[in-house]
């Protein structure tokens, strides 16, 4: 068991390690959850059939379509999260706090004048943002006594003959690799003693993928809704983390502690369409299906290092070394999976609502494309199919109107994991790690001022490595546990708006 998942998160982490595109990337940008406006968070974005709210346009353009009156709105959103880690029995957290926007958005209602209602009743256009993914964070890993260590995976490359400016040149550089040159071979004093030494990791996130949306809706006679929208989406990804080993117990000899940096910075720009219907069979019914196009990413990597150390030299005093490695800079292009969204919205006695939406999406169709230096990633397409699967996210929403200016809302929503339960030949324990989202809110209206208030809580778990372990034949080097991790967030949004 802990082979397959070491394996599997191997597979994860390699990209960090290499400094390399792979399939966490593609994961990274193909999966989010549609956020924007607080009546829409409040209902689990269930929002493909109803429509009249723009959060639909990033679900269901067709949605702009039921809209019969110009509006504006705004959505600022508070947002805390917390990353509890439990590593070698050892348990760790550390949060997050941020207050951003989640939408902004202008709807223009046009009527057509018709003097019946058969034919387009009215033309409805819409510009706005909606914030898709938000990467903020913050996790702090704590193991005491470990067996095993992150310049396992160094020495393992130079043996290998691998060796990279951003990792083995550092380890040289700062004398926590050594060489026994009668074997031409490289060696830690870490490993040589059996480890033992403390270990600490810290990850901070941060940035979003947000969509810029221009979308038309057309209103059939009020039965029959269509909508298309062009979207553009701007992607910005920061993460920093730092591996710090400590030899506490001083049992090791010579080595006194080491602290590895590695930075990735990741910006760039897509471009997707969408095209949505919804039909009412009857006035209670509102049936809707949308299809989106894939993004197409061009991305860029800023990458560097950095690693120090503490090193007892043959006198018994403290030498300290310090090296940076270059800045390296990579272009690339990523297109995402296809969508497709099926809806259905019911209306209670006027009074009270009721919608479903499930979207599919195979997350093993995403493609990385065109290495700024003519890389292909056939390689990395191949493991993106095979890691990952056609996944489905529910999303289940009510209002029930309390009276003509309060209503109350709730939600629910489920993101199955992208993972298959098996890949590589080995089974992969995040194939089980769905997101649940519970959300809840009230609704106010008076005249044409409206404002939604609402509270989101979302949680998953799942698994990780602190970093990839070398795997040689039938895995000789040591098995270190995994992080098990526990991740929470608890978002207030607040919309207010005009109708006009």
């Amino acid at each position: 068991m802990k082979k397959s998942i070491i394996i599997l998160v191997i597979t994860l982490f390699v990209p960090y390690l290499m400094n390399a595109q792979g399939i966490s990337d593609a994961l990274r940008y193909s999966q989010f959850q549609t956020q924007g406006t607080a009546r829409a968070g409040a209902m689990g974005n269930a929002f493909g059939a109803l429509g009249g709210d723009f959060t639909s346009v990033s679900i269901n353009p067709a949605g702009l379509g039921v809209y019969r009156s110009n509006e504006f709105t705004i959505t600022p959103i508070s947002k805390h999260n917390k990353i509890e880690s439990n590593y070698w029995g050892s348990v760790a957290d550390d949060t997050d706090y941020k207050f951003t926007l989640n939408n902004i958005s202008y709807v223009s209602s046009i009527p057509t004048f018709k003097t019946n209602e058969a034919g387009i009743v009215s033309v409805n256009l819409g510009i706005g943002y909606n914030r898709l993914q938000d990467f903020n964070s913050n996790s702090f890993v704590i193991g005491n006594g470990v067996d095993g260590s992150y310049m396992d995976n160094i020495v393992s490359n130079a043996n290998d003959g691998s060796w990279s400016d951003h990792y083995e040149e550092l380890a040289w550089e700062t004398y926590v690799m050594n060489q026994d040159e009668n074997n031409d071979e490289y060696w830690t004093e870490l490993g040589d003693a059996g480890y033992g030494q403390n270990q600490r990791k810290s990850t901070s996130t941060s940035g979003s993928i947000d969509e810029f949306s221009f979308a038309v809706g057309l209103n059939f006679n009020h039965k029959f809704y269509l909508g298309a929208s062009y979207g553009l989406t701007n992607v910005y990804y920061r993460e920093s983390w730092q591996i710090y080993e400590v030899d506490a117990a001083e049992n090791i000899p010579y080595f006194r502690d080491y602290t590895f940096n590695s930075n990735l910075k990741t910006y760039g720009y897509g471009h997707n369409f969408k095209f949505g219907a919804i039909y009412k069979p009857i006035n209670e019914v509102r049936l809707g299906v949308s299809i989106h196009t894939p993004t197409f990413y061009r991305l860029h990597d800023d990458f560097h290092t950095s690693m120090n150390s503490a090193i007892e030299d043959e006198n018994g005093g403290i030498d300290k070394y310090s090296e940076t490695s270059p800045i390296n800079y990579y272009d690339y292009r990523l297109e995402t999976p296809m969508r497709t969204t099926f809806s259905g919205a019911f209306i209670i006695a006027k009074q009270g609502i009721l919608s479903v939406d499930y979207e599919m999406v195979n997350y093993g169709k995403a493609k990385l494309r065109k290495g700024g230096d003519g890389y292909n990633f056939n390689t990395e397409n191949m493991d993106i199919e095979e890691a990952y699967k056609n996944s489905g996210n529910l999303r289940i929403g009510g209002e029930y109107k309390l009276n003509n200016t309060l209503s109350l809302r709730g939600g629910y929503e489920l993101q199955f994991s992208a993972y298959n339960d098996y890949a590589f030949g080995d089974y992969q324990p995040n194939s089980d790690a769905n997101l649940s989202v519970y959300s809840g809110g009230l609704g106010y209206r008076t005249g044409a001022f409206f404002a939604d208030l609402t509270y989101r809580y979302s949680t998953i778990e799942d698994f990780t490595l602190p970093y990839a372990n070398p795997i040689q034949g039938d895995f000789t080097y040591p098995d270190p546990q995994f992080i098990a991790q526990k991740r929470v967030t608890n978002d207030v949004l607040f919309t207010f708006g005009f109708k006009f």
